[in-house]
């Protein structure tokens, strides 16, 4: 069966001003969509057709390099819409203990993820992670993934320009301050991190 379009979880207007409903509808009805299209059609009549798609990513990886960037830009942003919410009231439980044990507070873990995504050259993704029960601020570049490297992601930021580039223009540091300190969804940070594993795209 082939993959399909995540729909957004929340309505288009509900990110803005952070992130306008334009932005949205660029980023996931064009871009998103593009990535789905042409994993679909890249594994049509293959082996890999009917495999997960952490399964197609994983097999793809060092191989088919094309294949790879459409499948694991797939599931970045399926990944990538969800850890994003209208709003937010922080973290909580475990999660908030293992943010205050890594980095020493929630607002030290934002100030890095906004210095890492500023300081990130070019494209590519920053991320809140869990490996081995410790949290660490990772980054990917271009369309590269860490669902398959061993990570348990929690959430992660889109860096790449057309993400903001209609609300903020090049001013990619405001872009992740209202993102960072306003649209987290920590709630889907905690239930990845309960679970234990990464989070899978859905059939």
């Amino acid at each position: 069966m082939a993959f399909e379009l995540l729909a957004l979880p929340y309505d288009t207007e509900a990110l803005a001003p952070a992130i306008s409903a334009e932005t949205l509808g660029f980023h996931h009805g064009k871009h998103h969509k593009a990535y789905i299209d042409k994993t679909n059609a890249a594994i049509e009549g293959t082996d890999l057709e009917g495999k997960s798609l952490e399964d197609v990513i994983a097999a793809a990886r060092g191989s088919n390099q094309g294949l790879f960037n459409n499948a694991a830009q797939s599931w970045n942003h399926g990944f990538y819409w969800h850890s994003l919410a209208p709003s937010t009231n922080g973290p909580s439980g475990d999660l908030a203990d293992k943010i205050d044990e890594a980095f020493g507070s929630l607002d030290e873990l934002k100030k890095q993820l906004k210095d890492r995504g500023a300081g990130h050259f070019a494209s590519g993704w920053v991320w809140l992670a869990e490996k081995g029960g410790k949290l660490s601020i990772e980054e990917t570049h271009d369309g590269d993934t860490l669902v398959d490297q061993g990570f348990n992601p929690l959430l992660t930021v889109d860096v790449w320009e057309h993400a903001y580039y209609l609300d903020h223009q090049n001013a990619r540091p405001n872009y992740l301050a209202a993102v960072i300190d306003d649209h987290l969804n920590w709630d889907f940070a905690a239930d990845n991190l309960a679970r234990g594993s990464a989070w899978t795209y859905p059939a």
